[in-house]
């Protein structure tokens, strides 16, 4: 076979003179099945294959069917062509027309390995080439753990379950390198590309169907128990909103509505109609000063600068506690980045112009390189210390290639994530009822939840489940965006204050600022006491944060809903449900808290 190239396949009989149809598989056909001469077929015979020469006498070309129709000499009827259809047609390698600079034949291409220009990395091999008219498009299979490549004749010898497949258009912009003798070729591919045709998932269309069927019926389950809930709450409006007829922005709607969680919707909407059960930290700390003042401390602000003390000093010994446990990967830490900023009025504004963001991220890459520094790790990363971080929907694809650019500094990729921030609807307050505002007829108005939906977000991915399995101890959960004090110093301390003293939570207080409603945060939890209030919605308390939105109303127009909307921004006030990451203390007793008091 290797001194052959196939040509065509015989595919069925033609007529009634022996004559057969082939489906092309050359970029020559004219020369291939017009010229009389001799070929060659390729069939199997009582499971062998076998290999014979023929005499092509002549050929034709079937437009309409993309075929040809080729007769051979001594295959005169019916019967005897019959016995060759399913054949492959050959030709010998050297027959091959000489191609002109820049030109390859189809099958040279497959089993070529594929190599990133910039970097000089393989990423996979060529599996299959497909013409689409104006140029060919390349299967690639990109390497995996599984997969080995057999250099020697540049084919795939295995194949794992993990494989992944990405498409490559062969054209001289992505593709300017071909080596022939070397079987390889350097491929330069705009951003995106290689993860924007990504396909993981290798099963068949049938079984790729009956998945999305399941699926669908899943949704349509949920739906159902979300329409029951929103009866009983009152929400009508919006199972009206449901009967639009545009199924584009119904689909809208349904998305919203089936993502609620209103577990955490029913208990926020519970606590904000209950004026007494607000919380407030410097009230807890007075009420509960005499119990706390056993598990406090005192920090300077100069030995957070420059870990200055005597060896014999507590605020010493506590910092080399916690980083122990940082180097024996026993502690995990949970940065919140959100756009929320503390005003004048004590409400809360969304903040989302790009200046706010790059400064987040360069918090983040500081916070990460001052872990390095302190532990005195190598350039290979930190220990293998969990790192999650918890922002707004718009900003985790920059976090994600922001960790993957930086090649996610060392740390092992299955320890981190970037989740998205817990939302809730935003509602007006009645004398007998809270409503959920609607941005349009298909849009429920939302808002985060505050630091407090940190415990929802971390529920959401299952994430104390997955720290239990390493061995966490302790998570620290800190904001990112408001990080303007050598945070990395106190975290350790922290660590150390929370674990020296057996507490379940341990929170970090600046002198002046403990009135402060928003803004910079630090608190350590034992994982123990996070898995509790992740799976216990009510150890929160939230508030109503009165906002100004234009909202839309329904109007019933002869019967029937069908979208009309008219803008309302002064008929009744909204509200955002928040809540503070600090009303968590609730969850535990004033035994088991620690403080330290940043001076």
């Amino acid at each position: 076979m290797d001194h052959f190239v196939e040509v065509g396949y015989i595919s069925k009989v033609h007529g009634l003179q022996g004559e057969l149809r082939l489906k092309p598989t050359t970029d020559f056909p004219h020369l291939r099945f017009s010229k009389p001469g001799k070929r060659w077929l390729r069939a199997r015979v009582s499971g062998k294959e076998v290999i014979s020469e023929v005499e092509l006498k002549a050929g034709r070309d079937h437009p309409a069917q993309k075929s040809w129709i080729i007769s051979l000499q001594g295959i005169d009827t019916v019967d005897q062509a019959k016995q060759i259809v399913g054949s492959t047609l050959l030709v010998k390698v050297g027959d091959r027309p000489v191609l002109e600079e820049g030109e390859f034949y189809t099958p040279d291409l497959v089993g070529m390995s594929v190599i990133l220009k910039e970097t000089g990395r393989q990423i996979g091999v060529v599996a299959k080439v497909f013409n689409y008219g104006a140029s060919d498009l390349l299967q690639v299979i990109l390497n995996s753990a599984e997969e080995t490549i057999d250099h020697s004749n540049s084919s795939k010898s295995h194949r794992g379950s993990s494989s992944q497949v990405v498409w490559v258009p062969f054209v001289e912009a992505i593709v300017p390198e071909v080596d022939i003798d070397k079987r390889e070729m350097c491929i330069t591919p705009p951003k995106g590309l290689l993860e924007l045709n990504l396909r993981t998932d290798m099963r068949s269309k049938k079984e790729r169907r009956q998945l999305e069927w399941k699926e669908r019926k899943k949704l349509l389950h949920r739906l159902t128990a979300v329409k029951r809930k929103l009866a009983d709450m009152g929400q009508n409006h919006i199972l009206d909103c449901l009967k639009v007829r545009d199924k584009a922005q119904k689909d809208l709607l349904i998305n919203q509505i089936v993502n609620i969680n209103f577990k955490l919707f029913q208990h926020a909407v519970c606590s904000i109609s209950q004026p007494l059960d607000k919380f407030n930290l410097p009230e807890f700390i007075y009420a509960n000063s005499a119990v706390l003042q056993e598990n406090s401390c005192e920090v300077s602000s100069e030995f957070l600068s420059c870990c200055v003390s005597n060896v014999n000093n507590l605020n010493h010994k506590l910092h080399n506690e916690g980083l122990q446990l940082l180097l024996k990967s026993k502690a995990a830490i949970v940065l919140i980045s959100n756009d929320e900023m503390t005003v004048a009025n004590n409400s809360v504004i969304d903040v989302s112009h790009t200046g706010i963001h790059e400064t987040k991220l360069l918090h983040l890459q500081e916070l990460i390189v001052d872990f390095k520094r302190l532990l005195e790790v190598e350039i290979q990363g930190l220990p293998s210390i969990p790192v999650i971080l918890v922002s707004p929907a718009h900003e985790i694809q920059s976090y994600e290639e922001f960790f993957a650019d930086r090649n996610h500094f060392g740390i092992d990729t299955q320890k981190v994530w970037v989740l998205e921030e817990e939302k809730l609807p935003i509602v007006s307050l009645c004398s007998d009822s809270q409503k959920i505002l609607m941005k349009s007829s298909c849009e429920i108005l939302q808002a985060p939840t505050g630091s407090g939906g940190v415990f929802s977000s971390l529920s959401s991915y299952n994430i104390p489940d997955k720290l239990i399995e390493m061995g966490v101890e302790y998570v620290q959960i800190c904001s990112l965006g408001g990080i303007s004090r050598p945070a990395i110093i106190e975290s350790s301390l922290l660590f150390g204050l929370v674990n020296s003293r057996g507490a379940d939570i341990g929170i970090s207080v600046l002198q002046g600022e403990m009135e402060k409603k928003g803004g910079d945060f630090n608190m350590v939890f034992s994982l123990r006491q996070l898995n509790k209030i992740c799976k216990q919605v009510d150890a929160l308390s939230f508030s109503p944060v009165p906002e100004r939105h234009a909202h839309t109303e329904l109007v019933k127009l002869e019967g029937d809903y069908m979208g009309q909307t008219r803008p309302t921004l002064e008929s009744s006030r909204s509200y955002r449900l928040h809540s503070c990451i600090y009303s968590s203390l609730r969850s535990c007793s004033p035994h088991s808290i620690c403080i330290m008091y940043v001076i």
